[in-house]
Parts: structure tokens; C-alpha cells; sequence
């Protein structure tokens, strides 16, 4: 029987997607156990060790590892993902690929640097050249810290004034703050899209649409899933954030823009839950299917893949 650790910092009944992996794990004969990182400790010695310890005990060490841990992943985190991949555990998604998921600039960058579509977006410095902000970006903008996800951490700036006054807040909240600042995508106010890509395929897509008055379109502020169908664009958008990024499982946000869309942002830890209720999916039972592939045990029948089809596909709903 293979088995795998599912990394998690809180209980697992606080986790729709943890508690899901687990039910589809046990299903198809796969042991799982759920473990915080405070419990995991590293040693190092010379010998070739096969084991690591978790409660204080050394444990034999899992067939594979899921982080979900997302942008809370500490520099503790990464080294008991390092130490694990360092004795050949397989897992979903690494640890460098985590690390840089987690800083927004840096995943801007390497998106922008193969062409794909993502707003202007400037790091600024201390002391702010707002005159400079306004040249090159304009406003209305938008304002992120660098490591953040469902939607904390992230601003809207109207005017000049408004951008000057949440500065201002960010500087007496902390001198050494990190933030970007990004071009405000106007027609996509208030709705995203949110593909899941696994292993470079996009198995989910739903837009988001806020149910206030927030810019925001995130599920867990408030909003509400709509079905969407996966178009050429997003197929393709949703493969190369992963490849690029060197993701296994990916959350891709993207916004509307000119007829098509830009790229949000990219997480490496995206939930589900909302994606499962909204689209009839089961991406637990597809990622379970996918590890197994990955470690050789094949024997499993393939999952549905759901799609939602345009009117007039009749053959592919028959």
C-alpha cells in the first residue's frame, strides 16, 4: 500500500479540501495521514536515513507529499519540504515552485518574461513617487502585498488621494512593508475567473461574481460561482502559468480584458470547495488519480473529466 502526507497547519475539519483528499485517498486504498508541520522535525546526520520524525517519533517516510500550505509557507515549511525531496519523495507541488508561487512579483515576472498577458505592475520603494505611479500606471489601481491569498492583502486605489492615504497606512503599520502595484482592469470589476489546473490541464473553470460592491470577486469574501466554459484561451493560459511556474496543481485567476483575459494571479495551494458545489466537478478524485499515475499505480479506473459544453455539442454530451 503506498502512502502519502497531506501538509497542513490548522484541524483537518476546517478544510473542505483536506477532508475530501482524505475520504478519496482512503477510498482507492491509498494511506493518508495529515500532518502539521510543528510536529515534523529534521535531522541530519551522515547516514542515509529513511525515515523523518513527526511527534517526536521517527516515521517511515511517505511515498508522496501534498503542501497545503500555500502563501503561509514558512521558511520552517519549505525545509521540511527541501529535507523530504532531498530523500526522493514525490511532491505535489515542490518546494521551489511553492517559494516562488508565493511572492507575486516574482511569478508577474516570470509570466511576463514568456509574453503571456498580466497587468503593468510596479514594486515600489520607500519614500513612493506617487507623480511616477500616476505616469505610468494611472488611476483608478490596484495595491498587493506581496505574499497574500483569498483577496487579503489587496486594495483598491480610486483616486490619487486614496493610493496616498493607504500608503500612508502601510508606513506606520511597518517601515519595511512590500507591495506591488498593479493596473486596474475596469471591465473585469467585481468577476474573475478561476481555472484549476492539474498536471497542465485545466479539469475546472468557473467565473466569480461578487455579490456586493466589492472588486474583489473571491468566494470566500461573499461571492458566487458560475459554471464556464474552458475555451482554447484559458486551456492554454492555464497550462503555461503551471509549466512556467513548475506547478502540479494550480489555482489560475484571470480577468477579463479586450474580448479576452489577462492573468490575475497563480496559486500553488487553491481551494476547491467552491469549484466542486458551482461545476458538479470531484478534483479530489482527479488528483488522487494523478498521483497514483505519478507513482506507477495505474490499476485505478480514469475520473470524468467535467466540462461544460456549448449548446449544439450534442455527440460530446451522448
Amino acid at each position: 500500500m503506498i502512502s502519502g502526507w497531506i501538509l497542513y497547519k490548522n484541524e483537518l475539519e476546517e478544510s473542505y479540501e483536506t477532508q475530501r483528499l482524505v475520504e478519496e485517498f482512503e477510498s482507492q486504498d491509498v494511506k493518508v495521514r495529515v500532518v502539521h508541520p510543528d510536529d515534523v522535525d529534521i535531522f541530519v546526520d551522515r547516514d542515509d536515513r529513511k525515515s523523518i520524525l513527526v511527534g517526536g517519533k521517527a516515521r517511515a517516510l511517505p511515498d508522496f507529499v501534498i503542501p497545503r500550505t500555500g502563501s503561509g509557507t514558512t521558511y520552517f515549511i519549505k525545509a521540511i519540504l527541501r529535507h523530504l525531496e532531498r530523500m526522493n519523495v514525490v511532491m505535489i507541488n515542490g518546494s521551489d515552485s511553492i517559494d516562488g508561487v508565493k511572492d507575486k512579483l516574482y511569478t508577474q515576472q516570470i509570466l511576463g518574461q514568456s509574453n503571456l498577458p498580466v497587468p503593468k505592475t510596479l514594486l515600489v520603494k520607500h519614500p513612493i513617487n506617487v507623480d511616477w505611479v500616476e505616469k505610468n500606471i494611472g488611476f483608478p489601481v490596484i495595491i498587493k502585498t506581496l505574499s497574500g491569498s483569498f483577496g487579503a492583502g489587496v486594495f483598491l486605489a480610486e483616486t490619487k488621494r486614496q493610493f496616498k492615504d493607504l500608503i500612508k497606512l502601510a508606513e506606520i503599520t511597518s517601515k519595511s512593508y512590500n507591495i506591488i502595484v498593479q493596473e486596474f482592469i475596469k471591465e473585469s470589476f467585481g468577476r474573475d475567473i478561476r481555472a484549476f489546473v492539474l498536471n497542465g490541464k485545466v479539469i475546472g473553470c468557473m467565473m466569480r461574481q461578487a455579490t456586493d460592491d466589492d472588486f474583489r470577486a473571491n468566494i470566500t469574501r461573499g461571492g458566487e460561482g458560475i459554471p464556464y466554459q474552458i475555451d482554447e484561451e484559458i486551456e492554454w493560459l492555464g497550462g503555461e502559468c503551471a509549466r512556467l511556474l513548475g506547478l502540479d496543481i494550480a489555482g489560475v485567476d484571470l480577468l477579463f480584458h479586450n474580448g479576452g483575459y489577462v492573468i490575475c494571479e497563480v496559486n500553488s495551494s487553491p481551494g476547491f470547495e467552491g469549484m466542486d458545489s458551482y461545476t458538479k466537478t470531484n478534483i479530489a478524485e482527479q488528483i488522487v488519480h494523478y498521483i497514483r499515475l505519478r507513482l506507477g499505480i495505474i490499476e485505478s479506473p480514469k475520473p470524468k473529466l467535467t466540462r461544460f459544453l456549448e449548446d449544439g455539442d450534442e455527440d460530446e454530451k451522448k
